[in-house]
């Protein structure tokens, strides 16, 4: 692990300021996997009990809900969003596998796989949220084990999640990683700072549809947006953020906020090389 951390006041501020500029933000707080950093300080609340060993929560152990069920109370004082994310992607269940407590809980609950399991975790969770009048989103993993009727499904893996969810009556944000990552390559590696890997240029994402051609009318109104994700594994600086986020950003705005058919490349493309020098003069990168 490395990096530090935002203390309360600090988060007070990001959201402060954001608001003063007509944002909400919207905090993630990743469960049951993503977590090693917790569980290197907690490590009872992992299935090994033991720090380094597993990045996710044991769902088995009732403490781990309790933990859980605190750490959101805080961010929920600190975030005025009607939305929290939960995460619940990339979890390797295999320590549930032959965990007693989480076996236990399998069967105390009738549940058949780990899928289930982590649908267990998703929608306690998300039952939480909904007495402190908060909404869930998690990405599109909690479609495999059973998700809150309420809950908001973010398809990054594809649209294949977001197709699913809309067609059974979730809200859908759209960020498949082909077109709305923007971690990835933006123009020839050669010539680029060091990334991820694979290529997003401003042309690609432009072409992006959020909205999938195979939704029938009614399907479509439960696609509420599109998100564009930088994670930061290989950006070090603020300057390197904003050479990743722009003009790329510029796209996503106009593909969420235009209609399919008004849109134009070419349009877009002189009004874009417009905007870039005014980005430059107010210091962006």
């Amino acid at each position: 692990a490395y990096g530090g951390y935002y203390t309360r006041e600090d988060a007070k501020e990001l959201v402060r300021y954001a608001a003063e500029r007509h944002i909400i933000v919207i905090p993630e707080i990743e469960m049951p996997g993503h977590s090693a950093e917790v569980l290197a300080v907690y490590p009872q609340l992992s299935c090994s009990g033991k720090p380094y060993t597993s990045n996710v929560f044991c769902v088995g152990n009732e403490e781990t809900f309790v933990f859980l069920e605190n750490v959101l109370n805080e961010v929920m004082d600190i975030f005025p969003s009607d939305y929290i994310h939960i995460g619940a992607d990339e979890v390797d269940k295999k320590h549930w596998r032959t965990c007693p407590r989480c076996r236990n809980r399998m069967k105390e609950n009738g549940l058949t796989n780990e899928d289930e399991l982590q649908g267990y975790l998703v929608k306690r969770i998300g039952a939480f949220l909904q007495t402190n009048g908060k909404k869930l989103i998690g990405w599109d993993e909690i479609l495999d084990g059973g998700v809150p009727s309420d809950a908001t499904v973010m398809s990054w893996r594809g649209e294949r999640g977001g197709i699913a969810a809309a067609q059974s009556g979730h809200s859908v944000i759209m960020s498949p990683g082909d077109y709305c990552y923007i971690d990835h390559y933006q123009w020839i590696p050669e010539t680029q700072p060091e990334a991820i890997g694979d290529f997003l240029p401003l042309e690609k994402m432009y072409f992006y549809n959020p909205v999938p051609e195979v939704l029938n009318e009614n399907e479509r109104k439960y696609i509420i947006g599109a998100q564009a994700n930088l994670w930061t594994e290989y950006i070090g600086t603020e300057a390197y953020a904003e050479y990743m986020i722009y003009p790329r950003l510029l796209a996503l705005a106009e593909i969420t906020w235009s209609m399919q058919e008004q849109r134009s490349w070419d349009d877009f493309k002189v009004r874009v090389n417009r905007a870039v020098p005014l980005l430059q003069q107010q210091g962006y990168n």
